[in-house]
């Protein structure tokens, strides 16, 4: 073999390794004052809000966290660096884009913000969650597109079961029930999965024939069935009794979205105070109140919150920051 060949191999050998690397979510960065103090971050500290930090700087995408009664004080910021991130009784997920081909690489947290179990997945970070107990976890990333406003989208959305170590890379063969009959289409796509408390019991959106819907599902039977259409990213309230979901109130790109808040035992919808259209999977930050991102006119995100009642109005909680998760001490 030609000195120049060799060299060439060595060439694409580190060239994988950097790629391998960039992929790899638990790297850190030099610490500074932009995004605030770096510390000690972990997940299973009760009374704290974690999210994805944006400031401006090297934390940009860390994990950092605030005290949930004192949002506005200075953040603490971890090493790991997340795309979009969730976590609940410590435990937790970062997923960051990773390779040259579009790959997410899901990380599973313990307390610690050490790596459990890594999946590789296609497409691009979307959407996140884990169960109150910290045993149910479930992401989502666009195959396909890079908005839930165009036609020719895909989703990939996975469910990880921590206790038995299950995964389930695609949940779009689940048999689905609509409008009370069985229900199969090439189309179908799920996305936005959330928990109950029985973590049994699920809720996600599904999206077939230009229509979203409301979806209920049952873990352990490995059933779907349709709620109601227009609902989308559906986040269910610490007492399991309220959904918060974006809905389709406008034909325009330019604000399309409503969040409202779901009665399940009644079914009736309440507009939230937020006029802003919020494309994000809302979070609760109390029993009333729900937080959100909201991308900045010329750049940047931020977290705002706003009553679950629709009363009020949305208020800032925190600067530079996207991804929420409020983290309080079990029910």
């Amino acid at each position: 073999m030609s000195t120049r060949n060799r060299l060439l191999i060595l060439l694409v050998m580190a060239l994988v390794a950097i790629t391998t690397v960039t992929g790899y979510v638990l790297r850190s960065r030099d610490a500074d004052g932009a995004g605030g103090a770096s510390g000690v971050v972990r997940l299973d500290t009760s009374g704290q809000i974690l999210f994805r930090d944006t400031a401006p700087g090297s934390s940009f995408g860390r994990i950092a966290s605030v005290p949930l009664d004192r949002p506005d004080t200075p953040r603490t910021t971890g090493t790991a660096l997340c795309d979009r991130l969730y976590a609940a009784h410590g435990t937790g997920i970062c997923m960051q884009r990773g390779g040259p081909v579009p790959a997410t690489h899901v990380t599973v947290l313990d307390r610690d913000l050490r790596q459990v179990r890594q999946v590789k997945t296609e497409g691009f970070p979307n959407r996140a969650r884990v169960s109150a107990s910290g045993s149910m976890l479930s992401w989502t990333t666009f195959v396909q597109g890079d908005s839930y406003l165009k036609d020719d989208f895909s989703t990939r959305t996975s469910i990880l079961d921590t206790r038995t170590g299950r995964l389930i890379s695609s949940i779009e063969q689940i048999p689905l029930t609509l409008d009370g009959k069985p229900y199969h289409a090439a189309d179908l796509n799920y996305w936005g999965v959330n928990f109950a408390a029985d973590d049994n019991t699920f809720y996600a959106t599904a999206r077939t024939g230009g229509r979203t819907y409301l979806v209920q599902g049952d873990y352990r039977k490995w059933t779907a069935r349709t709620l109601r259409t227009n609902a989308e990213c559906p986040s269910l309230s610490s007492d399991n009794t309220r959904i918060v979901f974006k809905k389709r109130v406008n034909a325009s790109a330019n604000r399309p979205w409503r969040l409202y808040v779901l009665d399940l035992a009644t079914m009736k919808e309440t507009p939230l105070a937020e006029e802003h259209s919020v494309d994000d999977q809302a979070a609760w930050l109390d029993d009333h109140t729900v937080m959100y991102g909201l991308p900045r006119h010329g750049g940047g995100w931020d977290v705002w919150s706003v009553p679950a009642d629709g009363t009020g109005a949305p208020r800032l909680l925190i600067h530079d920051a996207n991804s929420p998760a409020a983290v309080t001490a079990p029910r």
